[in-house]
Order: structure tokens, then sequence, then C-alpha cells
């Protein structure tokens, strides 16, 4: 009996997986957004952080990540400082889609050891946003990493919901374009509480901008 639940399920999974390329395919045509400015004209200060290093993505990780706009960026500010990924992409039709930081973290040796999401109050009124939260460790380094996904204006902490709204989308609005966002803040001596607030206080006064360049 078990098995054939089993079965069963595999085959409804299997019809809906099919069924959600072929809407996705079918609905997504000529659907490419192009942000208005490169990522490369990303201020240098957001709010009291300001601008410390620009990083480089090696050609080996631009061939696997098949972004089409990066942004690498260690800001400092009151406290430290925090590394600012983007990864923009036009379209999801082709095959281009984010990797997930929970994936990616790990084939890069670092060990997660403590994750979950939660709500950070940005400086955008009114608005909330729920991200995800994950403390990292590899040897004796430990960092904590903030990350979600970006469409339309719409923030999603959740890989599967980031799904399903890029088959709404596709239908409705004829886009699948979307964005990762990762901060990554180490953790000193320890000291969790401040890479936190650190972490918290980067996210708040980073998102009004990651909004403005991103598409509504």
């Amino acid at each position: 009996m078990t098995k054939l639940l089993r079965s069963k399920y595999l085959r409804v999974l299997t019809l809906l997986l099919l069924a959600q390329a072929v809407l996705f395919y079918s609905a997504s045509h000529g659907d490419a957004t192009p942000l208005a400015s490169p990522l490369s004209a990303f201020p240098s200060m957001l709010g009291a952080f300001h601008l410390a290093q620009i990083g480089v993505e090696d050609p080996e990780t631009l061939a696997v990540l098949k972004a089409d706009d990066t942004l690498t960026r260690w800001y400092t500010g009151p406290g430290g400082g925090a590394n600012l990924f983007i990864a923009y992409f036009q379209t999801q039709r082709t095959g281009q889609s984010p990797h997930s930081p929970k994936n990616c973290l790990p084939g890069s040796g670092w060990q997660t050891t403590d994750g979950g999401s939660g709500t950070v109050n940005v400086q955008v009124p009114g608005e909330t946003i729920h991200i995800n939260h994950y403390l990292v460790s590899k040897g004796e380094n430990e960092s904590l990493v903030l990350y979600w996904y970006q469409s339309h204006g719409r923030v999603i902490a959740d890989e599967f919901a980031a799904k399903f709204y890029l088959i709404a989308d596709s239908i409705r609005r004829h886009r699948s374009d979307t964005a990762l966002v990762r901060v990554v803040v180490p953790v000193v001596q320890g000291k969790e509480n401040q890479a936190e607030t650190l972490a918290a206080d980067f996210v708040k006064a980073a998102y009004p901008t990651v909004k403005a360049y991103l598409p509504k």
C-alpha cells in the first residue's frame, strides 16, 4: 500500500512539474527585463555605510551563475563591515535562475550551524521584509548570511514561494526577471549578537536603494 501511494505521489508530482514547465515556457515570451542602470552604478554610500572595496567574481563562478548583472562589494560603517552581493536575471526562461546560498555555501566549504528566517523593519514607510538568516562556519571562521529573492517589488524568502510567483508572473505579466540579494557579516570573536545587529542595520540601509534599482 505504501509503495502504491508513493508511486501515485511521484506520478502526480511529475505531472505538476511538467505542467509548470509548459505554463512557464508558453507564458514567458519576449520577457527579458533589463535594469534601468547597471549594478556598477550602485551608490558608494548606503546610509551610514560607505564603500570599502569592489569585488570581482571569477570567470568560473560567473559561468555557473549565468546572471545578467552582478555586484560584489564590501561596505563599512558603525560597528564593522558587510559584504553585499546581488545577482540579477533579466529572464529565467532560458535556464538562468538564482542559485540558493543554502546549496552554494556548502559547496564552498561553509557549513550551516543554525538557520531560519525572520523579519527586518526596513527604511521604507510601512514595509517590513521577511528574509533568510543563516549562521555558517568554515574552520575557525564564522559568518552570518542574510538573503532573499526580489522580483517586481516583492521580497521572497522561501524558494518554493519564489517558484510559485515565477509561474504566476510569467502568466499575468509575461515577466520572469528576479534578483538574489545576499548580505554576509563576519562573526568576530564569537559575538553573534553584534553580527546580527550589524547585519540588520546594513539591510535597513541598503534595502531602499536595492528596491529602487530593481525593476518594479
